[in-house]
């Protein structure tokens, strides 16, 4: 299985982003994806998850403005990013639970895209 994420870029605060994440091979419909984040300094984060049965969660500092979504039939997952802060800014990387461990671990994510970049400045 390969992920390959795009959709990084430079926005101001307040701005919008939308990363994309496509999966080269694999029976995308039963895997939950998630998209995690990392910022210089920091420990990689979790930002958002998808479930094959359509249910999302989110990282508490980003609900209300990131929505995560997917569709089977591109075997592709979405983040938007709205309301876009300076705190954001970071790599930004999709990958697929194993379906071992816990959901909210990385290390229970057995591929992983290459990171994109997002950086939010005036």
């Amino acid at each position: 299985v390969q992920l390959q994420a795009s959709g990084g870029g430079l926005v101001q605060p307040g701005g919008s982003l939308r990363l994309t994440c496509t999966m080269s091979s694999g029976t995308f419909t039963f895997y939950v994806m998630g998209w995690y984040r990392q910022a210089p300094g920091n420990q990689r984060e979790l930002v958002a998850t998808s479930t094959s049965s359509g249910s999302t969660n989110y990282a508490d500092s980003v609900k209300g403005r990131f929505t995560i979504s997917r569709d089977s039939a591109k075997n592709t997952v979405y983040l938007q990013m709205n309301s876009l802060k300076p705190d954001d800014t970071a790599l930004y990387y999709c990958a697929k639970y194993s379906g071992r461990g816990t959901i909210k671990d990385a290390p229970s994510y057995d591929s992983w895209g290459q990171g994109t970049l997002d950086t939010v400045s005036s």
